[in-house]
């Protein structure tokens, strides 16, 4: 009777072949074709930036522009980092975005704390006031700001860019990550408040390593923000001896444009090449964490 039992339920729960066939879902095979299209347009470019880089103006132009070059020389990127001086440019980037990065995350992580955990007059107002700069668009703000910069004494100075682009990702920071300490259990944080932890050591020892994911996906962001502005460089950074301050996307244009059209395209996509590979090692060391944080912030 037992394997009778068994025999019958097996039965029933093996699907026919029929069934099979109706489960499948043809718009799976529509999201598969959209996603690769997606994927070639977005990698395609990239491929041809890198392939160029190997290639020189004949090739780049009159050859086959999306076959392989006949060699693969670095002497393109050795002409870019020395000639090009794109090496003192890549060194002031990373200078840049690197304590502007820490001092606007420090900043937005305290601020949207604070907003976000803490009940008083003007809250409300002060998060709007954050967010309103979202709306703002960068051109508007390009002739105020070199004022303020200039009046400051900080034009064609790293401090100026360094501060002008801490105050230029704190909207996004605050607004990502209030509503990213909103989520984090009150819980935890009144327990600390028994134990007598006090403001600091509550945000710095408890929230901060909860809110680990999230910190880590507005700073890949911000980050990326930041290695990638344009605008905001060329305004303040200009005068005498300028060009030694210059940052990454400011020597690439520079190299685009000094020559014209008799331009050695292969150094230029040498120095693109190199200005996209950091971001690409930063993507694949912290793609984990982004998604978590993402994911985080939009299920809790």
């Amino acid at each position: 009777m037992m394997n009778l039992a068994v025999e019958e339920t097996a039965a029933v729960t093996e699907p026919k072949p029929a069934e099979r066939s109706r489960k499948v879902n043809p718009l799976n095979g529509v999201a598969h074709v959209a996603l690769f299209l997606w994927a070639l347009a977005t990698a395609g470019p990239l491929l041809w930036v890198v392939l160029a880089s190997f290639k020189n103006n004949t090739e780049i132009f009159l050859g086959k522009p999306f076959a392989l070059p006949e060699s693969f020389s670095f002497t393109t990127y050795a002409d870019a980092w020395s000639e090009a001086h794109i090496g003192q440019y890549f060194l002031n980037s990373v200078f840049v975005v690197a304590i502007s990065t820490a001092g606007t995350m420090l900043l937005g992580a305290m601020a949207a704390y604070v907003l976000a955990r803490y009940k008083f007059p003007g809250n409300r107002a002060i998060y709007y006031l954050f967010v309103s700069g979202l709306a703002f668009p960068t051109f508007m703000a390009l002739a105020p700001l070199f004022g303020i910069v200039q009046s400051l004494g900080l034009l064609n100075s790293f401090t100026g860019l360094i501060l002008v682009y801490i105050a230029y990702s704190l909207s996004f920071t605050v607004f990502f990550l209030v509503a990213f300490f909103k989520t984090l259990p009150h819980e935890i944080d009144e327990a600390a408040l028994v134990d007598g932890a006090g403001h600091l050591r509550r945000f710095f020892q408890i929230m901060m390593p909860m809110a680990k994911s999230g910190l880590i996906s507005i700073t890949i962001f911000n980050i990326v923000g930041q290695w990638n502005q344009y605008l905001l460089p060329v305004v303040i950074m200009q005068g005498a001896g300028a060009d030694s301050k210059w940052v990454l996307t400011q020597g690439i244009a520079n190299i685009s444009t000094q020559a014209g059209y008799h331009a050695e395209w292969s150094t230029l996509f040498a120095a693109l090449t190199l200005s996209i590979l950091p971001m690409i090692a930063v993507y694949a060391v912290f793609q984990r964490q982004i998604q978590a944080g993402l994911t985080a912030g939009a299920v809790k």
